[in-house]
C-alpha cells in the first residue's frame, strides 16, 4: 500500500543510437537529471521520483519493441506506478498507434505521465488533441528523417562506397572514412576463388556444399557482442547461392535491383563470374524443365516427428528421371545439428509411410483412397510406433458421437493397435505397432507382421550362402566330394554356419523375402544360436 498523498513517480529516458552512451555523462543522464529536478519540484504535491531506473539506449521511438519501455508498461499494469517522467513526449514514442495504446495502457492503470519540456495533461480532451497533433509531426519527423538516410545510402553506394551490413567473405571494413572501400582479406579471399573455381568444376551447388563441408572450409568468423572472435559455420545452400551471385566480388556495390561501380578491388574477374552466372541460369532451367508431375504429398503439414516438430516434403533426384521424395524433420532442413539419439527419426520416405497411412485408414473406417486425407487431423512418427489423429466428424456423415465412433473402429484393430480418446473432442488416436528402423542413413518401415519389412534378392547373400553348402560338401562352390576335413581358415568356419540355418530361413534369402537391412556382412558378424525358432528372432524373421 503506498502512503496517502504519495505519488510514485518513474522516470523514462531514450536515445535512437548507441553513439556516445559510453561516456561518462550522456543524453540519457541528461534527460534523468532534468526529470529528477521536476519532480523534486512537485515534492510539495507528493511526488517522489522512483529508484528503478527505466533507460531505453539505442532503441528507436518508432516501435515499441524496446526492453525498459516493456518492463515500464508491466509495473504501470501491476499498479506500481502513478505517473510517467519523460523529457520530451517523443522519448517515450513516435507512433501514434503506439500513443494510443500506451495511454489506453494508463488509463486502465489510472495512471498520467508528464513530459517535462511540454505542459500535456492526458486526462482531458484537449490535452489528448494536443498530443496527437504533436506527435503526427514527430512521426512526420521519424519518416523525413528515414527517408532522407535511405536517400544518402543511395548516394553514397552510387559513388561506391560500402554503407555497411554484412561483410561478405573475402573482405575486411573499409579503414578509410572518406572513400570507405571494402578492404581485401587475402586468405579469405582466396577462399573465394577456390568456391568459385569449385563451382564450374562441379556444376552443382549441392555437390559444392558437401565438397566445402568435408576440406573443413567454413563461411566468415565474426566478432561476438562480448567481443570474442566466434569461428563460421558449414556454408549452407542460400549461402552458396549468395556468395556465387554477389556483385560485390566483380568490383561492384549492389543496391536493390542496381549494382554501381565500387571503390573496392575485385576478387574475381568478370568472365568468371559471367561463366558462374551461365552455369547458375542453367541449372536453373535443367530444374524447370523437368517433368512436373509429382505425386501429391497427402501428409503436408500434417505430419511431425518425436519431438513434435514438422516434418517438410524435400525432394531429391538421380539423373533426369529418378524422382526420391522424403518427409525431413524442421531442423535437419535448417542444417541444424540433430540429437545424439541413434533411433531418432529424422526423415522418412514419403511413399513408405504414405501408404502404410492411407493402407491403415482405408482397413480401419472402410472409406476409399480418395477421402483418406479429409480423416487426418495430424499423424506423429515415433522410433516404435506411429500415431493417427483422425477427425471423428469425417468418418460418417452422421457425425457418430465419441463413443459410437470408438465402436465404429474398434472391431477393425488388429494385434498390438489401440485406440482411444483424445483430449480433443473432434478427434481419436489410433496406434500402430510400426517400428521405424534406421539402418545406414536409411529408415525402413517394419511391422509386427513383416509385411512390410521385405527385400529384394541379395546377390552376396546368396552366393555366401551357396558358399557355405560347398564348404559343407567338402570344398567351395564348384568342388566335389563329402566334407573329409574342418574348414581350414576362420572365414571359412564362421561362414560354413549359415548352412545351418533353418529351412525357412535358407528358402526366403534365395527368393528375396530376407528382412530388410539382412546383409552377408551382418548375418556373420553376429552369434547364430542353433535352435531354428532363436535364429528366426536375431535376424528379424517373422
Amino acid at each position: 500500500m503506498k502512503a496517502p498523498g504519495r505519488v510514485r513517480c518513474a522516470i523514462y529516458t531514450r536515445k535512437s543510437s548507441e553513439e556516445g552512451l559510453e561516456q561518462g555523462f550522456n543524453s540519457l543522464h541528461a534527460q534523468r537529471e532534468a526529470c529528477e529536478a521536476y519532480v523534486l519540484s512537485q515534492a510539495g504535491e507528493g511526488w517522489v521520483a522512483l529508484s528503478t531506473i527505466y533507460d531505453d539506449g539505442g532503441f528507436s521511438g518508432g516501435s515499441m519493441d524496446r526492453p525498459a519501455l516493456t518492463q515500464l508498461m508491466a509495473d504501470v499494469s501491476k499498479g506500481l506506478i502513478d505517473v510517467i517522467v519523460v523529457y520530451k513526449v517523443d522519448r517515450l514514442t513516435r507512433s501514434l498507434t503506439d500513443f494510443a495504446r500506451i495511454v489506453d495502457i494508463l488509463d486502465k492503470a489510472g495512471s498520467s505521465f508528464v513530459s517535462v519540456t511540454q505542459a500535456f495533461n492526458t486526462t482531458t480532451s484537449m490535452g489528448r488533441l494536443t498530443l496527437n497533433v504533436l506527435l503526427s509531426f514527430a512521426q512526420f519527423e521519424r519518416e523525413v528523417t528515414g527517408e532522407r538516410i535511405r536517400d544518402k545510402i543511395a548516394a553514397s553506394k552510387a559513388r561506391g562506397m560500402w554503407m555497411g551490413g554484412n561483410l561478405p567473405l573475402g573482405y575486411d571494413p573499409p579503414t578509410d572514412p572518406q572513400t570507405r572501400a571494402l578492404v581485401i582479406n587475402p586468405d579469405e579471399a582466396e577462399t573465394v576463388r577456390l568456391i568459385f573455381d569449385q563451382y564450374l568444376t562441379m556444376g552443382s551447388v549441392h555437390a559444392l556444399r558437401a565438397w566445402l563441408e568435408e576440406q573443413g572450409i567454413r563461411s566468415k568468423s565474426w566478432t561476438s557482442s562480448r567481443g570474442r572472435l566466434v569461428g563460421g559455420a558449414n556454408f549452407s545452400r542460400g549461402a552458396l547461392f549468395h556468395l556465387l551471385k554477389n556483385r560485390v566480388y566483380i568490383g561492384h556495390i549492389p543496391h536493390k535491383t542496381l549494382s554501381y561501380p565500387g571503390a573496392h578491388p575485385p576478387i574475381i574477374d568478370p568472365e568468371t563470374f559471367e561463366r558462374v552466372q551461365q552455369g547458375l541460369r542453367d541449372r536453373t532451367r535443367e530444374r524447370k524443365g523437368r517433368s512436373t508431375t509429382v505425386r501429391p504429398m497427402i501428409l503436408k503439414g500434417l505430419l511431425f516427428d518425436d519431438g513434435g516438430r514438422p516434418m517438410s516434403p524435400c525432394f531429391t533426384r538421380k539423373g533426369p528421371s529418378k524422382l526420391y521424395r522424403y518427409y525431413v524433420s524442421s531442423p535437419l532442413l535448417r542444417g541444424e545439428s540433430l540429437l545424439p539419439d541413434p533411433e531418432a527419426i529424422r526423415r522418412v520416405p514419403s511413399d513408405a509411410i504414405e501408404d502404410l497411412v492411407v493402407a491403415s485408414l482405408q482397413r480401419l473406417t472402410g472409406q476409399g483412397s480418395g477421402t483418406i486425407a479429409g480423416l487426418i487431423g495430424r499423424v506423429e512418427i515415433l522410433p516404435h510406433q506411429i500415431t493417427l489423429l483422425i477427425k471423428r466428424e469425417a468418418l460418417s456423415r452422421k457425425g457418430p458421437g465419441r463413443e459410437a465412433a470408438l465402436e465404429l473402429l474398434r472391431p477393425n484393430l488388429q494385434a498390438g493397435e489401440s485406440l482411444r480418446l483424445a483430449d480433443d473432442p473432434g478427434l481419436l488416436i489410433i496406434t500402430l505397432p510400426i517400428r521405424l528402423k534406421v539402418r545406414g542413413g536409411r529408415v525402413w518401415l517394419s511391422d509386427p507382421f513383416g509385411k512390410r519389412d521385405s527385400a529384394k534378392p541379395d546377390p552376396t547373400l546368396i552366393a555366401g550362402l551357396k558358399a557355405a553348402h560347398a564348404l559343407l560338401r567338402g570344398g567351395r562352390s564348384g568342388t566335389k566330394g563329402g566334407m573329409s576335413e574342418a574348414p581350414q581358415s576362420a572365414y571359412d568356419r564362421i561362414l560354413i554356419r549359415m548352412a545351418f540355418l533353418a529351412p525357412d530361413i535358407q528358402s526366403a534369402i534365395l527368393e528375396g523375402r530376407q528382412p530388410r537391412g539382412l546383409t552377408l556382412h551382418g548375418l556373420l558378424n553376429r552369434p547364430l544360436p542353433a535352435a531354428w525358432s532363436d535364429q528366426r528372432a536375431v535376424l528379424g524373421f517373422p
